[in-house]
């Protein structure tokens, strides 16, 4: 398959997708309705379809630089119990793709988890000789020590609200990378590497992180889930229902957003359906992604 791919001076960025879809994108973002998408006439047609319907994606990006082979995040994962009946027990091509674009799992280095959600460490581990193992066994797992905290002592309370056990992803997705000994629990800002770097970006989640890079003078910007598609470029107020504070959300978007427009760099959506990537310019009093 063809894959989408950057270069920013001496990095090169690969997007490896998993699922060209989102389920339940209308609850996500609940203000994003068809009459209001309307009003953003630059939304179509990549990311929101003839009907109204907002388009979005899972997938990872590869950061290759000249002395790192990066993975940031690693989507929703096969054989998990999950909740949602798209994403449960799933037999996907992930690996396939992964390899097929040149990245077999002995060649990643570093896995950065943004954040700890189910559809963003799946691909931590597989399920090989009836037990969990870390899919990347070469590499240093890099987590948001905030980030684990938090959702250690969420897991502790029960299945939450939406019908997601925490417990259940991080026993399949997290512990065992810990058990293994790959786990590294860092604070951000976080210098990963050259020309990489982890940013505090709070809101969805307390530890959310997005990754920056820079090399030869250009720089971009994987979101994560700071933004969860384009709609919230247009319209930043519009929070997500699956953020854990939606006030601080809103204002680390408007943050991010702002500089991103003052600096040039390629913003890199972790959700964005293709085109993936673009540049954030003014549009009167908010903004728009410049794709082209």
């Amino acid at each position: 398959m063809t894959f989408e791919r950057w270069q920013l001076g001496g990095i090169w960025i690969t997007k490896i997708p998993e699922q060209d879809r989102i389920p339940g994108m209308k609850a996500l973002l609940p203000d994003a309705t068809p009459d209001a998408l309307t009003a953003i006439p630059w939304l179509r047609p990549h990311f929101v379809s003839a009907d109204g319907k907002l388009n979005a994606s899972i997938h990872a990006f590869v950061v290759e630089t000249p002395d790192r082979c990066l993975l940031v995040d690693t989507c929703v994962g096969n054989d998990k119990p999950r909740s949602y009946a798209g994403w449960d027990r799933m037999q996907g091509p992930f690996l396939e793709r992964l390899q097929a674009a040149g990245y077999p799992p002995d060649r990643i280095d570093t896995v950065l988890c943004t954040h700890m959600h189910v559809d963003h460490v799946g691909w931590n581990t597989r399920w090989v000789g009836g037990r969990w193992v870390p899919t990347f066994p070469r590499a240093r797992y890099l987590f948001s020590r905030i980030e684990y905290q938090h959702w250690r002592s969420e897991s502790e309370q029960g299945p939450s609200a939406d019908g997601m056990d925490p417990a259940t992803v991080l026993a399949d997705s997290v512990q065992p990378i810990l058990d293994a000994g790959l786990a590294e629990f860092v604070d951000a800002p976080f210098e990963v590497g050259t020309g990489v770097r982890l940013l505090p970006t709070p809101g969805h989640t307390p530890g959310h992180v997005s990754v920056e890079l820079d090399s030869g003078g250009l720089k971009a910007l994987i979101t994560g889930d700071l933004l969860h598609h384009p709609c919230q470029i247009a319209r930043p107020h519009w929070a997500a229902s699956a953020d854990e504070d939606p006030v601080q959300a809103r204002t680390t978007r408007a943050a991010v957003l702002q500089r991103s427009a003052d600096n040039g760099e390629l913003v890199l959506g972790s959700h964005f359906a293709t085109p993936t990537a673009g540049r954030i310019l003014r549009d009167g009093d908010t903004y728009r992604l410049a794709t082209d």
